[in-house]
């Protein structure tokens, strides 16, 4: 009986295990700009140079994030996940010996930290076009907005760790680069526990149960045995094209407050590490209960009304509300209320990070999850190239103020995208296997 209680459950074992691999990725990536004082002291990098370094990762988690879903797709997420985890790691920890080997082969340190964390990205980019196929597969429809959430929540608990872990690594150590070290090979050794434990789909896994397996598969046999559409079907598509652009804003608020948070800090209310591993905490714990929070409230509303105002209304409320707080921002003047403030749109901002996966797998056949997944990314991580670098240019030649008023535009963009998706536009599928056509809505 226990056995088979236990079993009924399993899915959220995974999901767990998703939001771990996740939140380690997140961890990763997000070191840098702890280090970036020590790193633009040693080799003296400017403000715009800082950006450049930052945004450096962009470039390589643009095309990860594209391939990364097609791969998944191809060759199933396990072996994906399992390939790029260990890369990654080992190129954190090369991140420590960037400068020397810029300095080495290029005579130039930044071009060191430029091929390192253009690697980096391109092996971290895959991730969360894993982490929406691998929910894909495992998630009951019912729970398909929820499951998404406790995936994506990663983002947010990831940023509010970031600074106590890699504070107390850099306070420990008393060397930026040993932090690196300890970090990549934390991941290497998660990497190994994580594919011994997961699976591709239910059906592989051992510890779940039939009754498990018929409730995840409910309402999806007609999502499951679709044929796969060709990938250019998702850049013909307005629903997914204006849902990748909405996306781009939250991953440019969120780059914007991972990048410069912690600069514009210890620059401008001159935190000190003693301090700063926690002040750079609270733009994040908000966030990290309303990305779940928005994940519930959208499911409420789709079962409740419909797509249109589980998706666009609830969207567009709450990126409204996100570039209301950073317009503000400058008008303040006590660091209490700019960090409140940035925590408040932040953790709007988070409310509608569901939502972008959940249209894309509204619209979009079971087979064509991760590499659509990988589209939408790819697209919108144009954000973490143009964030931390126009960040940067902002910050050298204008304000930091420049900085949210920006933020605040891009997020009114987001709004009038998410205004105009029709997540209950399906597209349309071609035959079966059976040979038959699919009765969907266009």
């Amino acid at each position: 009986m226990a056995g088979s209680l236990h079993g009924s459950k399993f899915r959220y074992s995974i999901f767990a295990l998703l939001f771990s691999i996740a939140l380690i990725n997140y961890i990763d990536r997000g070191a840098l700009p702890f280090a970036i004082n020590d790193i633009s002291h040693e080799y003296g990098f400017s403000k715009v140079q800082i950006g450049a370094v930052l945004g450096y990762f962009g470039f390589g988690y643009l095309a990860g994030a594209l391939f990364g879903g097609v791969l998944a797709d191809k060759f199933g997420t396990r072996k994906v996940w399992l390939i790029v985890g260990i890369l990654w790691s080992v190129v954190e920890i090369l991140t420590a010996w960037a400068g020397n080997i810029g300095t080495f082969f290029f005579g130039s340190a930044l071009m060191g930290f430029a091929l390192i964390r253009v690697i980096f990205g391109l092996c971290e980019g895959p991730a969360y076009p894993l982490m929406s196929k691998s929910i894909a597969d495992w998630s009951p429809k019912k729970e398909k907005s929820l499951s998404l959430s406790f995936g994506l929540v990663s983002t947010q608990v990831g940023a509010l760790l970031t600074s106590p872990i890699a504070v107390f690594l850099l306070m420990v150590t008393k060397d930026w680069r040993v932090m690196f070290v300890c970090l990549g090979v934390l991941s290497i050794i998660f990497m190994l526990i994580f594919y011994v434990v997961f699976r591709n789909t239910p059906e592989e896994h051992s510890k779940v149960s039939a009754t498990e397996l018929a409730y995840i598969k409910q309402d999806r046999e007609q999502e499951l045995n679709a044929d796969k559409l060709p990938w250019w079907s998702f850049f013909k598509n307005r629903t997914l094209m204006l849902n990748a652009f909405g996306y781009f804003t939250f991953l440019y608020i969120t780059f914007t407050i991972v990048s410069w948070g912690p600069k514009y800090l210890q620059d401008t209310f001159h935190y000190n590490l003693n301090s700063l591993w926690y002040i750079a905490m609270i733009p994040w714990i908000g966030s990290t209960i309303t990305v779940v929070l928005g994940g519930y409230i959208s499911d409420y509303l789709y079962r409740h009304f419909n797509l249109k105002i589980a998706r666009n209304v609830f969207a567009c409320v709450m990126l409204c509300l996100t570039a209301a707080c950073f317009v503000l921002i400058p008008q303040m003047t006590s660091a209490t209320s700019i960090i409140a403030l940035i925590a408040l749109g932040n953790a709007c901002n988070a409310m509608v990070n569901n939502v972008y996966y959940s249209v894309i797998i509204d619209v979009s056949p079971n087979a064509n999850v991760g590499s659509f997944s990988g589209f939408t990314l790819a697209i919108a991580n144009l954000a973490s190239i143009i964030a931390p670098m126009l960040s940067g240019w902002l910050a050298q030649y204008y304000s930091y103020n420049a900085i949210f008023y920006a933020t605040a535009g891009i997020a009114l963009f987001s709004m009038c995208c998410m205004m105009l998706i029709q997540p209950e536009k399906r597209i349309q599928l071609p035959a079966t296997k059976m040979g038959k056509a699919l009765p969907l809505t266009h």
